[in-house]
């Protein structure tokens, strides 16, 4: 049988012929100006978009890297990274998790999309916006994983990747051998007791699968950071293909064969100019997706694209569509073509859910409001209770690799997360950015539990910012209408929403007080860590809450401490927040902290300081803005007035600011 269409690639003197033919082709139709302003910038890009291999592009930034290969017991051998050293730290000859006489690290465990490999993590323009780096040089021991079939996972002791049984691999095996084998490898490595994980995307799903069906690896996973989370997408944003995989994902099979999907990326690439390429990656994402990469900048595309693709099996992309079609979380279908037969029918046959409600290990889910794949109210039905949402409204599903503010947008949350579950840094209490997170996710599950005339159902408009593939990057960026529903629906629950505390009161809860209402529901599922306890243990009950707190500043670092912030001796009472009045005026509690605000009234503790933005941005809450599912950064910085995004969305919040802009 010949190879799919889709599988040839050219002989090299064509390849050589089709890039200079592209070239000259966009130079001839650029201009001069933006000709000296793309060889000004090359440099910044050049370099990470023609690095051959993982290594090598650290390697660029300063940093040792690692490679580790991991059997799963099927056969399949997986290429793993690690990052175990800050840069420059690897000289002093000091060994990592590496016996008692060597340094002791907290572990994380980063794990890729659909279709990419561990190079997506750190293909990045400068330094700070990448998470690996940022995690090594606060001084955690960072590992990649790598799924089988990819770039560096394309060998197997039982098949060779040229045979179609190598390639009869679908999230299944994902779940059941790759995600637990190397968290075993790695555990097992550095002789630590438990990891992080923190996963994009279909790296999320896989970890969804993984921990839902292996009660015993919740014990060794401390902390689940699901950036981008991908469980149950609405489907494809173009109505004629979404149309297609659903009705027949054998099509897939027909078109690109039972082996590798989309080989001719490798080929596309390198017969087009970079930036023609580019542009080509970016039309397809506005095609199918409805992303428009507004938020990453046309350098870092230039860098990053080269390294986005890598193989998959076409069965694992058909996974996907069965689990659009059946808008359910379930295990692959095996008879999924015998959609017609009298056995088929859900009173004989169901396929069986990856059961995540069962899922023990803390859940901290960063979304993007404008990511057309992901709708945090099916998610949220289908996740245990404990999980934590936050929303960064104007970020798509890229941006949480790539974009230009995601240092300042994600890696807060993706810090304070680790600091407060993996290292039980918790004697100041629920750190202010997960405590903003938790109270808006409870209220989301009274919101979705409620008996509101305006319920969440699966007919109700998606939770995309953009409406279609008729959109470009040059269109008004008008709300949608979709953004309009999700608007009127917090609008219409506003006045009926109860009274909430000023995020600086879970900061200052005393020692003996009692558990905020807020987060009643968060105290059902967990005991607190602590120092001495650091793992978060499930359990039942409000006594978690009562641990102490104090206030200080929580150090950034995982094996350095900072000194705490200066503050009063006695901690400061809470002050209570109430919501307008039935004439429609403030209580008496937001009118004495706004005064407390003003410049010649706040002292300069820094502690202070980010209570009285809280109790402000508390007051600003219930004056006229909506309520939105988490905040985009739980920076203590204060975010100055006029950063107002065109459609009304305030910058460092992820709380749309109505009738503003």
């Amino acid at each position: 049988m010949p190879p799919p269409i889709s599988n040839l690639s050219p002989a090299q003197p064509v390849i050589r012929f089709c890039y200079n033919a592209s070239k000259k082709l966009f130079n001839r139709l650029s201009s001069q100006k933006s000709k000296q302003a793309r060889s000004e910038r090359k440099s910044i890009y050049s370099s990470i978009a023609t690095c051959s291999d993982f290594t090598e592009l650290c390697g660029l930034f300063g940093y040792y890297a690692e490679e580790h290969i991991v059997q799963t017991g099927d056969g399949y051998l997986l290429g793993v990274h690690r990052l175990p050293f800050r840069k420059g730290e690897e000289q002093n000859g000091t060994r990592v998790n590496a016996g008692s006489s060597s340094i002791r690290k907290p572990v994380v465990y980063l794990h890729h999309g659909l279709l990419m490999n561990s190079e997506v993590w750190v293909c990045i323009t400068e330094e700070e916006r990448c998470l690996p780096f940022t995690l090594a040089s606060q001084g955690y021991d960072v590992w990649l994983g790598n799924n089988r079939g990819n770039k560096y996972s394309k060998k197997s002791t039982k098949f060779s990747p040229t045979s179609a049984r190598f390639w009869n691999f679908s999230m299944d095996e994902f779940a059941f051998h790759d995600i637990p084998d190397t968290i075993d490898y790695i555990l097992n490595t550095t002789s630590q007791p438990s990891l992080s994980y923190i996963g994009f995307s279909q790296g999320t799903a896989q970890a969804f699968a993984t921990l839902s069906i292996h009660p015993g690896l919740n014990d060794k996973v401390n902390l689940f950071v699901a950036l981008a989370p991908a469980m149950s997408p609405a489907g494809l944003s173009n109505g004629i293909v979404d149309s297609l995989v659903k009705a027949s994902p054998d099509v897939l099979f027909l078109a690109f064969g039972r082996k590798s999907i989309l080989s001719s990326a490798t080929m596309w690439q390198s017969i087009l100019y970079p930036p023609i390429f580019v542009r080509l990656i970016d039309m397809s994402l506005s095609f199918l997706f409805a992303w428009f990469g507004r938020n990453i900048s046309v350098q870092q595309k230039l860098a990053a694209y080269p390294h986005l693709y890598s193989f998959t099996s076409t069965k694992s992309v058909v996974h996907w569509f069965q689990i659009i079609r059946n808008k359910s979380f379930q295990m692959y279908d095996d008879d999924g073509s015998n959609k017609f037969s009298v056995g088929a029918s859900n009173r004989y046959y169901k396929v069986a859910k990856f059961p995540t409600r069962n899922i023990k290990t803390p859940i901290v889910l960063v979304y993007g409001g404008s990511d057309s794949l992901v709708d945090i109210r099916i998610m949220l039905k289908e996740l245990p209770q404990h999980t934590i949402a936050t929303e960064v409204p104007h970020f798509e599903h890229l941006d949480f690799l790539w974009a230009q503010e995601v240092d300042k947008l994600v890696f807060p949350h993706v810090l304070e997360a680790l600091r407060f579950y993996s290292l039980g840094q918790n004697n100041d209490g629920i750190p202010k950015g997960l405590a903003l997170s938790i109270t808006d996710t409870a209220y989301l599950h009274r919101r979705q539990n409620s008996g509101s005339t305006t319920p969440w159902s699966e007919d109700d408009g998606g939770y995309s910012d953009y409406d279609g593939a008729n959109d470009t990057p040059r269109t008004p960026k008008g709300k949608s209408f979709a953004q309009q529903q999700r608007d009127r629906h917090y609008q219409y629950q506003y006045n009926s929403r109860p009274a909430t505390a000023s995020p600086g009161q879970y900061h200052h809860l005393p020692n003996n007080s009692n558990s905020n209402p807020q987060l009643t529901w968060t105290e059902q599922f967990y005991k607190m860590p602590n120092k001495e306890n650091p793992t978060p243990v499930v359990g039942s009950g409000a006594a978690a809450a009562a641990a102490p707190r104090k206030e200080s500043v929580v150090s950034t670092s995982p094996d350095e401490s900072e000194p705490p912030a200066e503050s009063s001796s006695q901690p400061q009472p809470p002050i209570p927040i109430e919501d307008k009045g039935q004439d429609g005026t403030f209580g008496p509690a937001i009118c004495n902290a706004r005064e407390e605000d003003s410049p010649r009234n706040r002292s300069p503790s820094v502690a202070q300081q980010v209570q009285n933005r809280s109790h402000t941005a508390a007051g600003r809450d219930t004056d006229n803005e909506s309520v939105a599912s988490g905040r985009s950064s739980p920076s203590a910085n204060s975010i100055p007035s006029a950063a107002i995004t065109s459609r009304g969305i305030r910058v460092g919040s992820s709380k749309p600011s109505v009738g503003m802009g």
